[in-house]
């Protein structure tokens, strides 16, 4: 929404142009505020700026293989706090190496209704 508003602004104005969309004018100049002076940012913005690159460091001198609770380890070893759910929502997709999909578990429909009846009379 914030670049609709800013290809548009010229021609409209910030304000008319909330009040067609859902987003308030404050909210609009407070992102325009942040984008322009990163110390704006909130806290938790900040930090997890910092970790997402430790984070990155740590999976990466362990060959890629390291799971968010090993890394979350490693990091503790190395004296940086974060909490573990705080990996875990940094880093959403971990790659195990592997280049097959996971096997699926289970009978499909297609192949219970394939299999003969158990009796036949």
């Amino acid at each position: 929404m914030v670049t609709y508003i800013d290809e548009h602004k010229a021609r409209f104005g910030v304000e008319p142009i909330c009040t067609q969309l859902p987003i308030a004018p404050s909210t609009y100049y407070e992102h325009q505020a942040r984008a322009a002076d990163p110390s704006r940012l909130p806290p938790r913005t900040r930090r997890d700026g910092l970790l997402k690159d430790e984070i990155q460091r740590v999976w990466d001198e362990n060959f890629r293989v390291y799971g968010a609770y090993k890394v979350w380890r490693q990091l503790t070893r190395e004296q940086i706090t974060v909490a573990r759910c705080t990996v875990e929502r940094l880093r959403p997709t971990w790659s195990t190496g592997s280049s097959r999909p996971p096997e699926k578990r289970g009978i499909s429909i297609a192949k219970l209704r394939s299999k003969p009846p158990v009796f036949q009379r």
